[in-house]
């Protein structure tokens, strides 16, 4: 029959993968947001070891002047990756407090690097944006969860 694969390393994988890509996002954040005013480096995340997908937000919105522009800061990246550039669009990425300030109210699915109250998949309302954590509404219970353990959250759409 022989030996199955250790579940453990899918885990570090998942892990390493999402370090990477927080490693990612603040070299990303400081070589693009000093250089065009107002520009907010969302997230970046990994399509496969050599392509990555920037999002960005400006106040004024995102067009493609803005991602040409994003790109063009980007150019030592190139020789890396891959590099797409995107708005946050409809299921925006959520990362940081003020991403979970800005959607109280609204849904989202959360995917953690550690078992948050048994698990580590959460789809609900987020209901509150604190200090340490983000508190979402996952049925009749209500779970806080911790910024650094979120690798993946994003918005949903109503109807989903």
């Amino acid at each position: 029959m022989g030996a199955r694969r250790p579940f453990f390393a899918k885990e570090a994988k998942l892990t390493q993968v999402h370090e990477k890509e927080r490693q990612l996002r603040r070299e990303v954040a400081e070589t693009v947001e000093p250089s065009i005013p107002d520009v907010e480096v969302i997230a970046v995340e990994l399509g496969g070891p050599e392509h990555i997908t920037v999002y960005v937000d400006h106040p004024a919105g995102v067009d493609h002047a803005l991602c040409e522009r994003v790109t063009n800061e980007l150019r030592p990246y190139l020789e890396s990756y891959r590099v797409d550039v995107s708005s946050p669009g409809v299921e925006r990425p959520l990362r940081t407090r003020g991403h979970f300030a800005g959607a109280v109210g609204r849904r989202a699915v959360l995917r953690t690097d550690v078992e948050v109250g048994g698990r580590k998949r959460f789809r609900g309302e987020i209901v509150d944006a604190g200090e340490h954590g983000a508190t979402i509404s996952v049925g009749d219970e209500r779970v806080e969860i911790p910024y650094e353990a979120i690798v993946r959250g994003n918005l949903i759409e109503e109807g989903r």
